[in-house]
């Protein structure tokens, strides 16, 4: 999708719709007002019959509106604007990309930008809204034959100061390269399980090491695992005919002796729970089960498409989790790249496994931080439902940077306790430690199960099961969290990015 951001003049743009705003209370936006002061009073007239209050979730599409050359007026309902949320700003975007796509309309001039709010400034306001076109119009076409009506829209910015223009400009160019990682991450996780192997995760890794001069891709096979001692990795895939990958993407726009920062993806490209097997409802959404590593994908897009002036590296371990002959079993030991023993008590506790030998190959890279990102638990679900990740880490500073990241651009995530209090709850008779914890406090045991191997790194961990993917009739990735991924990446870079 083509999106810019101009000052343009509304009674002479010639355009199949502008869309401009209505607050509640039918209070018209700055740029509604003065499609209103054009029409000489049509707005306000149509205001006055009641067709449109304001609210959000409000529309009302007008036709040849007097002394203007676009063709249709888009009235879409902001609410209030002192209570507008990233959020609410996110669902008052997407209802008018969704109405101009049930009319058909491919190219529009969209002016809600304009919304007075001590929050979100309007520069923020370009940015978000350029996400949420992205978002709102993205189709999964690989396999269905699908496209969206709109494919251009221009922003009308109404500040025309050269200094604020330019942030406007910076804020499409950071919208439009998170919009492109988050609709490749959503791409990889709406493929099924049969497509997208962790051999096409590597293929598309590659692929995106051959797209961009920065970047450089190195998969791992079965054997150069082996040699490493990745055990606990290697005894989820054991019930798999599809063998595992472990993808290294190496980013380098930094200074070659800059310390880089290193994100973990978990991607168990399908989870039928192996020898503890799921059950059959809604199984299918286990092809999900490889968010992280497709959030992570996403962001390395992001980053480069940025050109961000640090170095990232992106670890990626890939598996299929099967019931199989060969498959691990309850009750076995296997031994992790650090040397610790676990007792595997449930197969279905997979993510940890190998997420585990991934936190101990990236102190290799001697990282300034690792994040690791996953679709861990169901506990995270039912904590915190799908609005924000949990977050749990061994450094309050990192954490600290990671809540903000999240509060600035609206993907957020909230910090759970990781207290040595729980660890506990993994002791084994005959291993170092258990891979469950049992019911209680899923999420942070399963955090303090990743923590054991993380006391050389400044490490955070996201866990987005809950947010990762919808279900029901809006079933499909999210592509989340490449927004606040790339969010907090943009500020180790310092003031560049900040509009």
């Amino acid at each position: 999708m083509e999106i810019s951001v101009k000052n343009v003049n509304l009674e002479t743009v010639k355009s199949p719709c502008l869309v401009v705003g209505v607050n509640e209370k039918r209070k018209l936006t700055t740029s509604a007002q003065q499609l209103d002061d054009l029409s000489s009073g049509f707005i306000s007239s149509i205001l006055r019959r009641g067709d449109i209050s304001g609210t959000i979730g409000d529309e009302l599409m007008l036709h040849n509106v007097p002394n203007l050359k676009a063709e249709r007026v888009l009235l879409v309902g902001c609410g209030k604007t002192a209570e507008l949320t990233h959020q609410r700003f996110n669902t008052i975007i997407c209802n008018a990309s969704n109405n101009l796509s049930k009319a058909n309309i491919k190219n529009a001039v969209i002016s809600l930008t304009d919304l007075d709010n001590k929050t979100l400034s309007q520069t923020m306001q370009v940015r978000l809204a350029t996400e949420a076109l992205h978002q709102s119009n993205y189709r999964f076409s690989e396999l269905k034959d699908e496209s969206p009506s709109l494919t251009k829209a221009t922003l009308h910015f109404l500040d025309k100061r050269a200094a604020v223009m330019k942030k406007a400009k910076l804020a499409v160019q950071i919208g439009n390269a998170i919009g492109t990682g988050q609709n490749t991450a959503r791409d990889l996780g709406n493929l099924p399980g049969n497509i997208c192997t962790p051999t096409y995760l590597a293929k598309q890794a590659t692929q995106y090491g051959k797209n961009y001069g920065k970047l450089k891709t190195t998969v791992l096979n079965q054997k150069e695992m082996e040699k490493l001692g990745m055990g606990s990795l290697l005894s989820v895939s054991k019930g798999s005919r599809t063998p595992p990958k472990f993808i290294v993407m190496q980013y380098n726009g930094g200074k070659k002796s800059d310390r880089p920062y290193v994100l973990v993806g978990k991607g168990v490209t399908f989870d039928s729970g192996g020898i503890s097997i799921k059950p059959g409802a809604a199984m299918d959404e286990m092809k999900y089960d490889m968010c992280g590593a497709a959030g992570v994908m996403g962001t390395m897009v992001t980053v480069n498409e940025l050109k961000l002036p640090i170095n990232v590296v992106a670890i990626i371990p890939s598996v299929e989790n099967m019931p199989d002959g060969a498959a691990s079993k309850p009750g076995d030991i296997v031994t992790s790249m650090s040397g610790q023993t676990i007792e595997i008590l449930n197969t279905d506790a997979e993510g940890r496994l190998i997420l585990c030998d991934a936190l101990t190959y990236s102190e290799k890279f001697k990282p300034k931080a690792v994040i690791d990102v996953a679709t861990l638990t169901g506990a995270c679900v039912i904590a915190l439902g799908a609005h924000p990740a949990g977050l749990l880490s061994n450094q309050q500073k990192l954490a600290d940077q990671i809540l903000d990241a999240g509060t600035e651009c609206g993907d957020r995530a909230w910090q759970m306790p990781l207290w040595d209090d729980y660890q506990d709850q993994l002791k084994s008779n005959f291993a170092d430690m258990a891979n469950i914890g049992g019911r209680e406090a899923g999420t942070i045991t399963a955090a303090c199960f990743l923590s054991r191997f993380t006391k050389k790194l400044n490490w955070a961990h996201l866990d987005i099961a809950g947010v990762a993917w919808l279900g029901g009739a809006k079933k499909g990735a999210t592509g989340r969290p490449v927004p606040l991924l790339t969010q907090y990446l943009m500020e180790r870079c310092g003031k560049q990015y900040s509009i």
